[in-house]
């Protein structure tokens, strides 16, 4: 059968057909291709071509998996000489030298204590299996069900895969399930707590320690820890180092097994390769994905050797491991080492906060401007709404959507998140040049102007 497009789409420049048709086929789960109504061609670095001839600076950066920005000249040598040797693409998870390859350089690049004996499990190519994976893992090591989780934090969005399965032996073998107790994270802006600064993230690790300890709490011993050293999707928020000690302690004093996610912050982005190492904490397991394939779909499971309790195919996949992911992944970690790009995200998202944080002065539609190394978060709120007990002011989630049209209107593509989808978030490779971010510094400063005026 043969599928003639309608007439409008002949006439229609390409382009355009190309977003109609998408519309028409694909899912209402469309997210990134609403936000961005265009059609890359080209891309190089921090620049993406449109169909339309237009350039973008990329800040998104494929929600941080593009470390060294797009089609790196190592990433794509890597891609090369992997095909060209001939190298099988597909092998489940059998040894290659790819893998081998893979896993030492991701091994070095971990902190030592934590590395040393570690065991890695190839994932599915999502880091939302990784999660999974990390909490089946826990649950298999305790013999627990429950986890600890934190308020806005984001892990995936995979949910009951274990429950639609008929595998009844799968199922045993791998508990699953049990409930989630939700605790309060530290945030500066927003205090769950409204204290704010010290005074609140003291109050949030003792009300952890407090409620687990508490006998008459409802709280059964969990089977883990799950958290993020800086909330990516819940609006760029840093942990404080000494809470995160604090979780550590906490846990460690419990038999509580902490686990990390990095599938963000992981590759130099928060300033350090990975950002356990701003606090020095020694997580129980680390769950990796997005920056580690080098642009490709990789995620891992990295954990300390007490761990490894899994019978053989206790959590398994077709495609657990891709060979040139692999070869990508093991050329960008060892050229953000190289090359010293965490030390030089943590210089340029200095720069750039310090530089909104200015903006910020004139700008009273600018609430707070967070974040760590070059994953950085600038709140939207209604500067004549009353402030909650901190001073902070209603987020202005309309405001945010006219600023992200403006900035894709002057080149710049940003996208939204936080609470309320309030918040601008800055997610640009580590190669950004000066140059670059001062452009984007002007074109955002021009695009949250504009909008602003508009609401007036």
């Amino acid at each position: 059968m043969t599928l003639i497009a309608p007439a409008d789409e002949l006439s229609a420049p390409p382009a355009e057909a190309i977003l109609r048709r998408q519309r028409v086929r694909e899912s209402a789960a469309r997210t990134y291709a609403r936000s961005f109504p265009i059609v890359p061609v080209r891309a190089s670095g921090m620049t993406v071509e449109g169909a339309d001839g237009r350039r973008y600076l990329d800040c998104l950066a494929g929600a941080g998996t593009l470390a060294l920005g797009h089609n790196h000249p190592v990433v794509l040598a890597a891609i090369r000489r992997t095909l060209d040797s001939g190298a099988p693409l597909h092998l489940l998870d059998l040894a290659t030298a790819e893998k081998d390859d893979f896993t030492t350089t991701l091994l070095e690049s971990l902190p030592a204590e934590f590395a040393d004996g570690a065991r890695v499990h190839f994932c599915g190519p999502a880091g939302t299996d990784a999660v999974e994976a990390a909490l089946k893992l826990m649950q298999t090591a305790t013999g627990r069900r429950g986890t600890l989780a934190f308020t806005g934090g984001y892990h995936g969005m995979t949910a009951g895969a274990l429950a639609v399965s008929g595998n009844v032996a799968v199922k045993e073998a791998l508990p699953s399930g049990g409930e989630v107790t939700r605790l309060p994270y530290p945030f500066a802006y927003r205090c769950p707590f409204g204290l704010g600064g010290e005074a609140g993230e003291r109050v949030a690790a003792r009300y952890t320690e407090r409620l687990l300890d508490d006998p008459a709490g409802g709280v059964l011993p969990p089977a883990a820890m799950i958290l993020e050293a800086v909330q990516g999707e819940g609006g760029a928020v840093p942990a404080p180092d000494g809470w995160l000690r604090e979780m550590r302690r906490i846990t460690a004093e419990r038999g509580i097994p902490l686990i990390v996610d990095e599938v963000q912050t992981g590759v130099g982005r928060t300033g350090a390769m990975w950002a356990v190492q701003h606090s020095g904490i020694v997580p129980d397991a680390m769950v990796l994905s997005k920056a580690i394939g080098g642009s490709l779909p990789l995620a891992v499971l990295v954990y300390r050797p007490q761990f490894d309790g899994w019978r053989p195919g206790a959590h398994t996949g077709t495609f657990r491991g891709n060979t040139l992911a692999m070869a990508a992944g093991a050329a960008t970690l060892r050229y953000v080492a190289e090359h010293g790009l965490a030390d030089r995200a943590d210089r340029v998202g200095r720069f750039l906060t310090g530089e909104l944080t200015q903006l910020q002065q004139r700008l009273p539609v600018i609430g707070d401007v967070r974040g760590r190394g070059l994953m950085i978060g600038v709140e939207l709120v209604d500067p004549a709404g009353e402030p909650d007990a901190c001073g902070a002011r209603p987020a202005d989630p309309a405001l945010a959507v006219r600023v992200r049209e403006a900035c894709l209107a002057r080149g710049l593509i940003v996208e939204l998140g936080g609470r309320h989808d309030a918040v601008l978030r800055l997610l640009p490779p580590l190669t950004i040049t000066d140059e670059q971010a001062r452009a984007v510094l002007d074109r955002l400063a021009e695009a949250i102007e504009a909008a602003a005026r508009e609401a007036r």
